[in-house]
């Protein structure tokens, strides 16, 4: 009987042993999509150990449409620099998030996530924690429907056993979707749409209810396929989802806080409820933050459906000569920025099942205070 508090304890330590871990977060300018000058400098001043990259956002100066190519060049040129530091299949784990538009004031950035498990000194405390996770490729016909939020769903759960968060303390979560190409719809295929444009919408909205379900914010007898980019009253409060042409599966990074992290950030996220929602940016920013120390904002931009902001009429879901994704993160992206005094913050266009029709959720990522610095 006395040995079993002992393998108790032993247990308890190996699996905080597993899932301790030391979060750090970077964030540098870019001159092209291709310039990877600020990454290769701090690995240079060995700020970053390649080997712990486990993830990169960025935001890229292309449309942020289908054709947006510059979101690939990003990925192409990362993959091919890394792959030669750490490996082709290293380079494979990490996942690559790169979010097309930096219409207005925002400037193209990276925002590069790291993560040590071994060699951690001092005792873990609350701090950023994440986890990341691949899913299968899916088949053209899957995208925007019920079984790609289910794989994706998957996927989330995966993630934030990895971390070792629970749903409370999950504050944001990243995914980089899939859309359907005229190549790949060929008129063998029942696709849930033929314009490629539109399986954007499809494809984020599929995967922002993945990501409700993984975290219990909707209920699976709540959804059909007919939800999908139709009833809005279904969503997550924390997914961030992008569309690309440059992959066909799913890439899932998980943010929140954990208590026995080593990291020396914290994210906290609210949710903006309209376009001009300035309130929310207070409500994000976690406690115990040093002035002046947040590293970057995350947020999800969209055009009130509704075609009404505020009580009154706007015409960007109308615009025929500019999209109103592009709109939408113009506007975004210049009140936050002007909250915050910074402009290179990631925000990202078409919030479908992302917050509330026409706001969406933000997440800031900031340094502790000092009386939380180790």
């Amino acid at each position: 009987m006395a040995s079993q508090p002992i393998s108790r304890l032993l247990t308890a330590q190996l699996f905080i042993s597993l899932h301790t871990m030391n979060v750090n977060v970077f964030k540098v300018p870019q001159a092209s999509p291709s310039d990877l000058t600020g990454l290769i400098n701090l690995i240079k001043r060995q700020q970053i150990d390649p080997h712990h990259i486990v993830a990169i956002m960025g935001k890229t100066e292309g449309n942020g449409c289908v054709n947006d190519f510059t979101r690939g060049f990003a990925v192409a040129s990362l993959k091919g620099y890394l792959g030669a530091l750490i490996g082709e299949t290293a380079t494979s784990r990490i996942v690559f998030v790169m979010s097309g538009g930096t219409e207005g004031v925002l400037s193209p950035h990276m925002t590069i996530f790291t993560r040590q498990t071994e060699g951690l000194e001092g005792s873990p405390q609350l701090g950023l924690a994440l986890g990341v996770h691949h899913t299968r490729d899916f088949l053209v016909e899957e995208i925007g429907t019920l079984a790609m939020v289910q794989v994706v769903a998957e996927g989330v759960r995966c993630a934030i056993a990895t971390a070792n968060l629970t749903h409370e303390n999950v504050h944001f979560v990243q995914i980089k979707c899939p859309l359907i190409t005229a190549s790949r719809n060929t008129q063998s295929v029942s696709t849930i749409t033929q314009d490629s444009y539109k399986s954007m919408a499809y494809s984020r909205g599929a995967a922002a209810l993945g990501v409700a379900l993984a975290l219990e914010e909707i209920q699976p007898e709540q959804l059909t396929n007919a939800d999908i980019c139709t009833n809005y009253q279904l969503y997550s409060s924390v997914a961030s989802t992008s569309a690309g042409i440059e992959l066909q599966n799913c890439e899932i990074l998980v943010l929140g806080n954990a208590v026995n992290s080593h990291s020396n950030y914290l994210i906290g996220h609210s949710v903006m409820e309209h376009a001009l929602d300035t309130a929310a940016v207070q409500r994000a920013i976690p406690k115990a933050t040093n002035p002046g120390q947040i590293i970057n904002v995350f947020a999800k931009a969209e055009a009130d459906p509704s075609g009404r902001i505020l009580g009154c009429r706007h015409t960007m879901i109308d615009d025929s000569d500019i999209n109103h994704t592009r709109m939408a993160r113009t506007v975004v992206g210049a009140v936050l920025a002007s909250v915050v005094q910074d402009p290179m913050i990631y925000v990202s266009g078409g919030s479908e099942h992302q917050g509330p029709s026409g706001g969406g959720p933000l997440a800031i990522i900031s340094q502790k205070g000092l009386s939380q610095n180790r």
